[in-house]
């Protein structure tokens, strides 16, 4: 998987070819990496989906492996505690907002997260990139 912040574009991919690609929502404070919990930012960065939330709030949802090492590391230093609960979900109620709106995670109508939960499995690498 394939995340261009700038682009709000998902694109999953098998290999080299390119299976499906995503208009999505991200955080509300959608430029550059997170920093800390409640900065509204989508991370940036090398993660993999490490598990899946067929009750989730927003329609269905699989988590991203945020906050890692270097994640971690950085918010301690700076003071801080990095987050975490980042997520590629559905919407809530089904009810599609404009614009950037989650708290850093990574939005799609719930039809495509019906889609994506099908060819999505937990150790999928995901990089999220500016």
């Amino acid at each position: 998987m394939v995340v261009s912040k700038k682009k709000r574009e998902m694109v999953l991919l098998r290999g080299e070819s390119v299976l499906r690609t995503y208009r999505i929502a991200l955080g509300r404070e959608p430029v550059g990496p997170k920093r800390q919990e409640g900065d509204g930012r989508t991370p940036e960065g090398r993660y993999t989906i490490d598990w899946r939330n067929a009750r989730s709030k927003y329609h269905l949802s699989l988590h991203i492996s945020y906050p890692d090492e270097t994640d971690i590391d950085r918010a301690r230093e700076a003071g801080v505690d990095a987050g975490g609960d980042i997520m590629i979900h559905g919407l809530r109620e089904g009810v599609r907002m404009e614009g950037d709106w989650t708290q850093g995670c990574i939005a799609v109508t719930d039809e495509e997260m019906d889609e994506i939960w099908g060819l999505v499995g937990e150790g999928t690498a995901i990089w999220i990139g500016e």
